[in-house]
């Protein structure tokens, strides 16, 4: 236990997301007592400036109040970072910058993890227009398949209804719809690349639902130095 690292998570976008990256880390973990959990820390920080409207519409620089909560977690214990949210990994070198510890990097992780040739993508706008994930799995010669603009404001409200706190089900319901329309346009395979969409079961979708959270936990314990089990490995 002495050798595993202490995590740090840079939380609040949003909340809800970030109880449930908090919740994933601890239901993975190996362990038969509290003793045998990880030391986690959250800087649950809800006033992190909108990325994607700094990302496309000029809005307020969330780097400096990244830089500063990667910061806080370093100077309280955390070995490695972790941030439950896809628009921000645009600043991921910035926050990488700040301190002298590693930090996990969800959207490579998760383009290394999906086996199929071309993927549908709901995100949110800032994560799409930004390319991280177009290169990410432009790198390994994946397609990338977005909604049409209607669809694509179909996920944006979405994810701000969640944000809200609505009902999940109707939500997923509207966003299975989408995803079949990627299926239609070739996607083998659909990525919830925004932190709130992996609130939904992804039960319902036609094509095989890849969570990037999911993803992210299992990277965040590897590099926690956490051996998890081949059924963890492989989910």
């Amino acid at each position: 236990m002495t050798n595993r690292k202490t995590i740090g998570i840079l939380g609040g976008m949003g909340p809800m997301a970030t109880v449930e990256f908090f919740r994933r880390l601890i239901a993975a973990t190996p362990a038969e007592n509290d003793q045998e959990h990880l030391h986690i820390l959250i800087d649950n920080d809800p006033g992190v400036p909108n990325r994607t409207d700094a990302l496309l519409h000029g809005g307020p620089c969330p780097v400096p109040t990244l830089q500063a909560m990667a910061r806080r977690l370093v100077a309280a214990g955390a070995r490695v970072l972790a941030m439950p949210c896809n628009t921000g990994h645009a600043y991921l070198d910035d926050i990488r910058a700040a301190v002298d510890v590693p930090v996990v990097d969800m959207i490579a992780e998760t383009a290394r993890a999906t086996p199929a040739a071309r993927i549908g993508l709901l995100a949110t706008d800032g994560t799409i227009e930004s390319g991280l994930y177009h290169r990410a799995f432009g790198g390994r010669g994946v397609d990338v398949v977005v909604p049409e603009p209607d669809d694509q404001r179909a996920v944006i409200a979405a994810i701000a209804a969640i944000k809200a706190g609505e009902p999940l089900s109707p939500l997923e319901e509207r966003l299975t719809a989408v995803v079949e329309r990627l299926v239609a346009a070739g996607a083998e395979a659909s990525i919830a690349a925004c932190t709130e969409l992996s609130l939904l079961s992804g039960e319902r979708m036609p094509v095989r639902w890849i969570d990037a959270l999911d993803v992210l936990v299992r990277s965040t314990l590897r590099a926690a130095r956490v051996r998890i089990g081949e059924r963890e490995e492989n989910a």
